[in-house]
């Protein structure tokens, strides 16, 4: 099992950019792929970026892509996700999440796919 708890978000501008961080628990935190989503008011969550657990494929939405990356810190059992110039629609709910990999390849999309969740941290970007 896994406690998830993520960090580092605010209000900042448009423009800005901002790095998150999701401290895990655990000793086997380099078996698990992990994933960034996010939720607005009135919203379904959605994907925003996942990397392998070995930290060697990284896969980001199609909408975001070229303004985050997503890395991760085996080592301090950590996943980051960097985000920049940041535009007022990327207000949302951050929240990281962990499912135990399948290969060294395997990385997931959909929410349902991951059975370990954060508690979430607020990003909101003002115009």
């Amino acid at each position: 099992q896994v406690q998830l708890v993520e960090s580092g978000g605010g209000l900042v501008q448009a423009g800005d950019s901002l790095r998150l961080s999701c401290a895990a628990s655990g000793r086997t935190f380099s078996s698990y792929t992990m994933g960034w989503f996010r939720q607005s008011p009135g919203k379904e969550r959605e994907f925003v970026a996942a990397i392998t657990r070995s930290g060697g494929n990284t896969y980001s939405a199609d909408s975001l892509k070229g303004r985050l990356t997503i890395s991760r810190d085996n080592a301090k059992n950590t996943v980051y996700l960097q985000m920049t110039s940041l535009k007022p629609e990327d207000t949302a709910v951050y929240y990281c999440a962990a499912r135990r990999a399948l290969s060294d390849i395997a990385y997931y999309t959909r929410s349902g796919e991951y059975g370990y969740w954060g508690q979430g941290t607020q990003v909101t970007v003002s115009s």
